[in-house]
């Protein structure tokens, strides 16, 4: 059950487009870092296409905090993956990033929405 400080959506698998959506990246960017990053590994659906779990999602946003933000590069990225997931810190740390840009996704997805049901002044 997803708590406050845990709030990837409630759907146990999105597709890469959801994915896109929800982390702002393009898709192109997504399929590279599964070659650069093991631990990304979406699995397929029986169609082939890549189905992305929650946890997933919460690593995209830590790899993007990672190079956009503290400005590593991949490899240096690779190598802190690896670092905290030894020493434990991969969830805590996964969880820390990913809940900012979650909420301010959903926050844009709602405004969304209300432009979309408002109906105009008559």
């Amino acid at each position: 059950m997803n708590t406050p400080r845990d709030p990837i959506l409630k759907k146990a698998y999105y597709s890469i487009g959801e994915v896109c959506d929800l982390t702002g990246l393009k898709a192109h960017v997504l399929r590279y870092w599964e070659t650069q990053f093991e631990m990304l590994a979406p699995n397929k659906n029986r169609a082939g296409n890549r189905v992305y779990r929650p946890r997933e999602i919460k690593l995209i946003f830590l790899v993007k905090h990672l190079l956009y933000e503290e400005k590593f590069t991949i490899d240096g990225a690779r190598r802190k993956l690896i670092e905290m997931r030894t020493e434990g810190g991969l969830e805590e740390e996964k969880r820390d990033v990913a809940g900012p840009e979650v909420y301010a996704a959903i926050k844009d997805e709602l405004h969304n929405l209300k432009k979309i049901l408002t109906l105009p002044d008559a």
